[in-house]
């Protein structure tokens, strides 16, 4: 069974960073996407980032563009996304999410086409 759980959130001052982890298990894909989202109250899920398993290749939303990163630790089952320079508008609640790269090319992280989702981690921005 595909598990992914989320973690890492906190209360930061803008200008900070923290680091989400997301512990990834029993993944037999060949190879997958890992995407980041968010949601604040009142607002639609927003897809942040999304990188593959195999290649490292990523894609990013450009409303975190040159702030985020994401990566994948392949050993350790985790997927991580660095948030630097945060913003009182990145508070939100945050997910990780998982599905096969099948044939379906894309790194985009378009919540409808992921398949997994681990629980939610707030992370709250104060000015």
């Amino acid at each position: 069974e595909v598990q992914l759980q989320a973690s890492g959130g906190g209360l930061v001052q803008a200008g900070g960073s923290l680091r989400l982890s997301c512990q990834l298990s029993g993944f037999t894909f060949d190879e997958y996407i890992i995407g980041w989202f968010r949601q604040a109250p009142g607002k639609a899920r927003e897809g942040l980032s999304g990188i593959s398993s195999t290649t490292g290749g990523t894609w990013y939303a450009d409303s975190v563009k040159g702030r985020f990163t994401t990566s994948v630790d392949i050993v350790k089952n985790k997927a991580y996304l660095q948030m630097n320079g945060l913003k009182p508008e990145d508070t939100a609640v945050y997910y990780c999410a998982a599905r096969e790269m099948g044939t379906f090319h894309t790194l985009v992280a378009a919540p409808n086409i992921f398949d997994y989702w681990g629980q939610g981690t707030l992370v709250t921005v104060s000015s």
